[in-house]
């Protein structure tokens, strides 16, 4: 009976845990074609991932190359306020950080950098901390 209601209580937690994780899972970085030719990993494509009030998004590329994480995003916004992306990283040696870059209109830039483990973006209007939508894992 004992070893019936153990296997009933892991089916259980996993199917919960995967409840749990379909939303990450839908968010998560699909495998794309690769805009750079060297590449020890494959490109994954994230986005639109849109700000809080839908009047700015962003979208981009992830890869991983010679132990650097890159990545390429593009925003845009069409009114008079500028947009704001923002990038939130975990190390693997423990600690990490986050900036924010501003644009108006369309916009495209790239950053690297070398330890990273896990890696999220989000998307502001209007100001750097205003109308912020969900944040997503993008590595």
């Amino acid at each position: 009976m004992r070893k019936v209601l153990a296997a009933a209580a892991l089916t259980g937690s996993i199917v919960t845990g995967l409840a749990l994780t379909a939303p990450a899972a839908q968010a998560a970085p699909a495998t794309a074609s690769a805009p750079a030719a060297a590449q020890s990993a494959p490109v994954h494509k994230w986005g639109k991932f849109y700000s809080k009030n839908h009047k700015a998004y962003t979208y981009g590329y992830t890869w991983k190359s010679s132990g650097k994480v890159y990545t390429k995003w593009y925003g845009k916004e069409f009114t008079s306020k500028a947009g704001w992306v923002w990038f939130r990283y975990e190390l693997h040696g423990g600690g990490g950080g986050k900036f924010a870059l501003k644009w108006d209109g369309s916009h495209s830039g790239t950053w690297s950098k070398k330890g990273i483990k896990k890696l999220y973006t989000y998307t502001c209007w209007g100001g750097k901390f205003t109308y912020c939508g969900k944040v997503y894992r993008i590595y």
